[in-house]
């Protein structure tokens, strides 16, 4: 959940994304309740105390177990942000005073920051800091219907609201606590999510602190991925941003890379920058990748209603993701989203309001994208009080087998029957592909967002200018400053020069009277006559 997105998070996404199928595409999602389902809050238990399962409502909603104040409470896992909130009540919780407001697009979480001993994962904190939600009827969707009740923010500390509210280490969100009070090297948590409606699926979600889920050890011999650090000034805006493979980051169903100038100013040329957010149900993608994925099926409807494509379910879309080298398939099943219709919606969404402030990404890797890897996030010298000097970085173990996959989408969209290859299915020319159109708002805050990604520069150019314009002023004075003193010398040189004319002609009167005008010469007369005024009228 993004909250950076103009308080766009990951639940407005979700809910007016459902709101619009239910108005195009009837839907359902017949969530089980508590009621008729007593096990929703309790995962699956492991045997490890570093590890602990991660529910699944229907691939909406990835939750698991804390302890708070000797409580178990259900909370939704979020790399998108950094904060814990819960609703109801806590026992023995301390209130610390302070209160905050968490403002999303379908309501908001708001109350009083509290502190209460804290677990996870077999990791304990004395007095962590929460935000105590007493009311959570301003949200469109019922929280503890879809298995959770609160949320923990797992981005770093620096975005975190309470961290900003409070003084002193107990403001620091759950992770910085738990890796700040430890001297162990291996301050990361991996996530591994489960895909329900998958036949060929046998992975059960699993999250973990400092330790790698059994038989997915050869996470850690994967590549290295930098986070992209965004500017200081907004540092609030950092999240899990990796960089793509130079122009091959996204492999199109056609099979060849689908182009795009990144926003970043910082991200090399033919690059893009994704952010992993485990609270985002639909990825987002910039419009022309989106266009790219979805525009060349046959029977392609772009809702403007949605502001999303609709598709054919029959239709296999191959998609290919490529970070450090390594490629990274999208199941065909989270690529389209069915509600047994034959319409599905196209699931990478175009980025329409999720805009960053300053370009630190161009799009939201959500659980669409995220079902498809292990991800490990080291949290490096992102801890604040830790221990930890080394950069953060992020390692993904590929999931997705293409051939079971297209198996398992041709069981569960095509009843078995595989016609995959099918005339009706094949990929439209590029030259006949569909564009989805940009509203008047949404060009405005693309121009917004140009502008603003490339302030750097634009500061930049505007010292320079500055410069130059200062240079050019100063460079005027004194030119001026010359031809002044240039023309100062020149007359002072004709004065003098008139004046040893006068004195050469001093010695001829009538050459005098000659050369000089009558009214200018009287003083020279009064001295030639004796200061009588030559030209005096007798009376």
């Amino acid at each position: 959940m993004m909250r950076s997105f103009n308080t766009l998070s990951f639940v407005s996404s979700l809910c007016s994304t459902l709101s619009v199928l239910a108005l195009r595409i009837p839907f359902d999602a017949h969530v089980q309740t508590p009621a008729s389902n007593p096990t929703i809050h309790s995962p699956r238990q492991s045997s490890s105390n570093g590890i602990v399962p991660i529910g699944n409502t229907q691939n909406l909603f990835y939750y698991t177990n804390i302890t708070l104040g000797g409580q178990n409470i259900s909370v939704m896992l979020d790399t998108g942000s950094s904060d814990l909130w819960v609703s109801g009540t806590v026992s023995g919780a301390t209130d610390t005073g302070s209160s905050l407001k968490l403002s999303y697009a379908v309501g908001t979480a708001a109350g009083d920051i509290y502190t209460a001993p804290f677990e996870l994962a077999g990791q304990s904190v004395s007095d962590q800091a929460f935000l105590l939600v007493t009311n959570v009827s301003s949200f469109s969707t019922n929280i503890h219907a879809n298995g959770y009740d609160g949320l923990i923010g797992l981005g770093p500390n620096s975005g975190s609201s309470i961290y900003k509210k409070l003084s002193g280490k107990s403001g620091n969100n759950p992770i910085n606590r738990i890796f700040e009070q430890t001297s162990s090297s291996n301050d990361y948590i991996t996530m591994l999510l489960s895909r329900k409606g998958d036949p060929g699926s046998n992975i059960t979600g699993q999250f973990t602190i400092g330790e790698v889920v059994p038989g997915f050890e050869n996470i850690t011999s994967m590549p290295q991925l930098s986070i992209e650090k965004v500017y200081k000034v907004t540092n609030v805006d950092q999240h899990w941003q990796i960089v793509s493979d130079k122009n091959k980051g996204i492999i199109g169903p056609d099979g060849q890379p689908i182009q795009y100038s990144s926003i970043v100013p910082k991200a090399p040329d033919g690059t893009i920058v994704g952010v992993l957010d485990s609270g985002f149900t639909l990825p987002q993608v910039p419009r022309s990748v989106s266009d790219a994925i979805y525009g060349r099926v046959q029977g392609a409807e772009w809702s403007a209603l949605s502001e999303a494509w609709h598709i054919p379910c029959g239709q296999l879309i191959n998609v290919t993701f490529n970070f450090g080298g390594v490629s990274y398939p999208i199941h065909p099943l989270d690529l389209t989203f069915s509600n047994g219709n034959p319409a599905c919606l196209g699931t990478f969404q175009p980025v329409t309001s999720a805009f960053s402030l300053l370009g630190e990404y161009d799009m939201i890797l959500g659980m669409g994208f995220m079902r498809n890897t292990y991800t490990l996030i080291n949290y490096g010298n992102f801890i604040n009080g830790g221990s930890n000097s080394n950069n953060p970085y992020v390692q993904l173990l590929p999931l997705t087998n293409i051939e079971s996959a297209v198996n398992d989408f041709i069981q569960v969209r095509l009843n078995g029957q595989n016609t995959i290859n099918s005339p009706q299915y094949a990929l439209l020319p590029a030259s006949q592909g569909q564009h989805s159109p940009e509203s008047a708002s949404e060009k405005k805050k693309a121009y917004e967002e140009l502008v603003l990604s490339r302030w750097p520069y634009i500061l930049v150019g505007c010292l320079v200018f500055l410069i130059l314009l200062i240079g050019y002023c100063i460079w005027r004075c004194c030119c001026r400053r010359k031809r002044m003193a240039k023309k100062a010398a020149k007359k002072a040189a004709q004065q003098k020069g008139r004046a040893a004319s006068v004195d050469g002609f001093k010695s001829g009167p009538y050459a005098h009277l000659v050369m000089q005008p009558m009214r200018g010469s009287a003083v020279d007369f009064e001295e030639d006559y004796g200061g009588k005024d030559a030209f005096a009228r007798s009376r």
